[in-house]
């Protein structure tokens, strides 16, 4: 008999908190690339002001993107090395509850990154990111992107060269969410209408549901591989 799916769902998603509050090791390898790149890109367009409103929306992503990618190569693999995906497999559990839950752990993690970002980029570029379109913007785009890459480093993680393989198996499929989250972000910090940034997260939002369906669907066909 198999257990229920919010069990199952919240048994994982606890698990892996527990597991990161013992070593403090995803946050903090994600925490510290996330500040070195947009410390790099603050000093890099010190002398630009123009420049560096024009490019925020981009560096704010671009960051978030590599940092996620760093914390879901290395949840997958302790996950592997521990012998913890395995276990976790062999259990009575739906596999779509197993996608589920590693996908709401991996989005903790990089939301709680995510969050650190939005204030420490507005005092380093001087401009308010903390504004509830773009906390909104940021949410979506990060749940679509750890979706994606739930599926995917599940995948990879059974490969040797899993480190690269990732990112090239992923960012050319994340690209509809890095233009529209990028979108978005750009139209709320220019102070566009509301009609332009609302379309570009409603069609991030409609990405976002599309790939999570379709992940959900793939993910048993994938663990089973």
């Amino acid at each position: 008999m198999k257990t229920p799916f919010i069990t199952c769902v919240a048994a994982i998603v606890r698990k892996d908190l527990r597991a990161e509050i013992r070593s403090r090791e995803l946050l903090s390898v994600m925490g510290l690339f996330a500040l070195l790149s947009v410390l790099l890109f603050s000093f890099a367009l010190e002398l630009d002001r123009q420049a560096r409103e024009e490019v925020v929306s981009g560096v704010l992503w671009v960051t978030l993107i590599f940092a996620s990618l760093l914390g879901l190569n290395r949840s997958m693999a302790l996950e592997r090395d521990q012998g913890g995906l395995d276990a976790i497999l062999a259990a009575p559990v739906s596999r779509a509850a197993i996608f589920v839950g590693k996908l709401l752990g991996n989005f903790v993690f990089t939301g709680i990154v995510g969050f650190v970002l939005l204030p420490l980029m507005t005092a380093l570029y001087g401009m308010n990111l903390l504004r509830a379109p773009l906390i909104l913007t940021t949410i979506i785009g990060l749940f679509g992107f750890a979706t994606v890459g739930t599926l995917l480093a599940t995948l990879t993680v059974q490969t040797r060269a899993r480190e690269a393989l990732l990112p090239i198996a992923m960012l050319p499929i994340v690209l509809p969410f890095v233009l529209t989250a990028v979108r978005a972000t750009k139209a709320i910090l220019s102070g566009a209408a509301a009609n332009e940034w609302q379309s570009a997260l409603g069609m991030l939002a409609a990405i976002t549901l599309i790939y999570f369906l379709l992940c959900l669907l793939l993910y048993e066909y994938v663990v089973g591989e």
